[in-house]
């Protein structure tokens, strides 16, 4: 089975998929009611993002047989990617308490951790540096960070899915061009599976992500980046770089409710990007200024980065030093006024 042929069919599988689950969620009244909290206006059918999580796990051993990606990268995902994307069905068809969530994910990231080959040394400033059994602990942490920011960042149409489907396209480009091709498969068949789903969750969305599908993204993309990074340490440069808006949102908007002592587990609507939908009135323009931002600007830096003319580190702060000024520009963690 060729890639070319394998990219088409995870579409189709996601596409048809997306569409079964929207006639499941419709029949069974399986609705995202809009409330104070939301940004969305119309009652939408949810969980679609398990059509994401089957398609993208269903054929990722594929990979392995065609010998695209590694056998211990293959099982790192598959069960990392499956243990938090139950949780999270779990978590949108009931409730678990937050502390046993974030002990889930943890799991979740260890497992993922137990099979990569060794940790990814971290390079600055011209040298590279193992960070032992530290290193391992940032590592997990980065995994559960991202795992929650991505669930924190699906809040309107489209934003999820053009993030994962960008920064897989960019990763798997920094491979190309350090003359590893083969090891674009992975973020291109997750970005395949992805765009089956956005055909239906392009705004307007006719059914959302919901908590199964975004913190599968988090882990899987955070995997992806850590498995990049091991390749080489500059690529885990590379990829935070491509995950810059979600990244910088979401932290940024995180400290600042922290610091005024909010409750930061409890839902809210006061990322810039939900305050920048608010003040253009629609979700379209806003998901695609994360496309444009990705496609024009994180990706030529992560680029260069992986080609090896700017140090990792200078370029991920020239890259996300915009971002930051948008998040201020947009008021990310202000106290919102709920009417």
């Amino acid at each position: 089975m060729t890639l070319w042929f394998l990219l088409p069919l995870a579409v189709f599988a996601s596409l048809l998929l997306t569409w079964l689950l929207r006639r499941y969620a419709l029949a069974k009244s399986l609705m995202d009611i809009p409330n104070a909290r939301s940004s969305h206006s119309v009652p939408t059918p949810r969980g679609g993002g398990v059509a994401i999580v089957v398609t993208f796990l269903a054929l990722l051993p594929l990979l392995g047989w065609a010998g695209w990606l590694g056998w211990p990268s293959v099982i790192g995902l598959l069960g990392g990617g499956a243990w938090v994307a139950v949780v999270g069905f779990l978590d949108d068809h009931g409730h678990i308490a937050a502390r046993w969530r974030l002990l889930a994910h943890f799991i979740g990231a260890g497992w993922l951790l137990a099979w990569l080959p060794a940790l990814p040394q971290l390079a600055l400033a011209g040298y590279n540096f193992d960070l032992g059994l530290v290193g391992y602990g940032l590592a997990a942490l980065m995994l559960v960070w991202l795992l929650n920011l991505y669930n924190f960042m699906d809040g309107i149409d489209g934003i999820a899915s053009i993030e994962a489907i960008t920064v897989c396209v960019g990763g798997a480009l920094l491979y190309a061009l350090i003359g590893i091709p083969m090891l674009a498969a992975a973020p291109l068949l997750l970005a395949a599976c992805v765009g089956g789903f956005l055909v239906w969750n392009f705004p307007p969305a006719r059914i959302f992500m919901g908590d199964a599908g975004s913190g599968f993204l988090g882990l899987i993309l955070g995997g992806m980046t850590l498995q990049a990074a091991w390749v080489t340490p500059q690529l885990l440069w590379g990829w935070l770089i491509l995950l810059g808006m979600f990244i910088v949102d979401a932290t940024f908007t995180l400290l600042r409710r922290l610091l005024r002592g909010d409750k930061v587990y409890e839902a809210h609507r006061s990322h810039a990007y939900q305050y920048a939908s608010r003040q253009y009135g629609a979700h379209l323009p806003v998901t695609l200024a994360v496309l444009a931002i990705n496609v024009l600007w994180l990706l030529p830096w992560a680029c260069i980065v992986a080609l090896g003319y700017v140090d990792g580190l200078l370029a991920l702060l020239i890259s996300w030093l915009p971002l930051v000024l948008l998040a201020v520009r947009f008021n990310a963690g202000q106290l919102e006024q709920v009417k």
